[in-house]
């Protein structure tokens, strides 16, 4: 599509990736308009969909043009895309008032940290704080109905922007995976640790590598996987040079990712802080959970709460490597079932079922 948009319902999103892309088939019909993708992107999974490119104004004059009653927006303190947001969310308004049709606004949000709060110096950066705060409250009342993929992103929109002029809909559904029904290897007799996901110190990976000694001389039999890409990609390389129980894939597709997950039996993802970001939930947590794999993270997630009432190991950001170490052997020496770890899912997936109740609650 290149000119017009033809569905009656639209997605805003400011990047998609190769998860968006698989659930898009689950969902009923939509535009996806987006300004770029992200690091996994598979352009494979795109075929059949609507997408289109567009940056903010581009998008606003399509909206703006077409019939869409229904609006998916990313969240309001996204700030990354809060410009582009707010910007089509006033073509619309327009677009009313010139005899159009009113336009539903909802969306998804698991934020985990106020970008709002963050202590800013400089006239510079007060005036763009300014502005952002503005538009944060725009988007927020500008919302008929939001879903909270996380009981910390509900939490944090009630301290972070004002309750009485937000969406007159909110729900929390937890952002769980259900079951993933994929087919193939299961998981051997082999105790295997899989790091999934971008090869950075946010997303804990440095402490990894350095746990990773501690738990081979508790368990030599133990095998790390790690399946991703990124700045640390030939520290990944380098770790596996040297030591024969460590595998690297970069760049996987999605079938190797599927198969990595199926024979592992812990999936370790101990995000840390990091300037301006938190994990929100952390994708690599949702599908190794979708796959049976017990999960070892830190309280950096979303999650975190049910992941720890639910027998998975969270630990503290910034614990030493042992710490991080002795959680893995605890975990693989536990053996859970990967039954056992599905049978605490639910049965729909958690973002699927917050899109029915975003579009199908009036």
């Amino acid at each position: 599509m290149v000119g017009a948009i033809l569905a009656d319902r639209a997605r805003l999103y400011q990047t998609v990736r190769s998860a968006h892309l698989e659930r898009a088939r689950q969902l009923a019909p939509a535009t996806i308009l987006h300004r770029g993708t992200r690091y996994d992107f598979d352009a494979a999974l795109a075929d059949g969909l609507d997408l289109v490119a567009a940056g903010p104004v581009r998008a606003a004059w399509l909206l703006a043009r077409s019939s869409v009653r229904q609006l998916e927006v990313n969240e309001p303190l996204m700030m990354l895309s809060l410009r582009r947001t707010a910007l089509a969310i006033a073509a619309l308004r327009a677009r009313a008032l010139i005899g159009g049709p009113r336009v539903r606004c909802v969306s998804y949000a698991i934020e985990n940290a106020n970008p709002l709060g963050r202590p800013v110096a400089g006239w510079a950066a007060r005036m763009r704080r300014i502005e952002q705060r503005t538009l944060a409250r725009f988007v927020w009342s500008s919302l008929d109905s939001v879903a909270f993929g996380t009981d910390a992103a509900r939490t944090l929109y009630s301290s972070a922007l004002p309750a009485r002029s937000g969406p007159g809909r909110s729900i929390v559904i937890p952002a769980l995976p259900a079951a993933c029904d994929c087919q193939g290897e299961a998981r051997d007799d082999v105790p295997r640790v899989l790091f999934l996901g971008a090869l950075a110190e946010r997303k804990g990976f440095p402490l990894v590598l350095a746990a990773w000694p501690y738990l081979k001389v508790r368990m030599p039999t133990a095998r790390l996987t790690v399946v991703g890409t990124g700045a640390l990609a030939d520290s990944a390389r380098a770790a596996a040079a040297a030591d024969p129980t460590i595998e690297v894939i970069i760049a996987p597709s999605r079938a190797d990712i599927h198969s990595q997950l199926r024979r592992s039996r812990v999936l370790v993802l101990p995000s840390q802080p990091a300037p301006g970001w938190r994990e929100q939930v952390g994708l690599p947590i949702c599908e190794g959970l979708a796959h049976g794999c017990s999960i070892v993270t830190s309280t950096e997630t979303g999650l975190a709460g049910w992941l720890e009432a639910h027998g998975h190991g969270v630990l503290a950001p910034g614990e030493p490597a042992g710490v991080l170490a002795d959680e893995l052997v605890a975990a693989l020496r536990l053996d859970r079932s990967a039954a056992s770890v599905l049978d605490d899912l639910p049965h729909t997936d958690g973002r699927l079922a917050a899109d029915d109740w975003l579009f199908d609650h009036s």
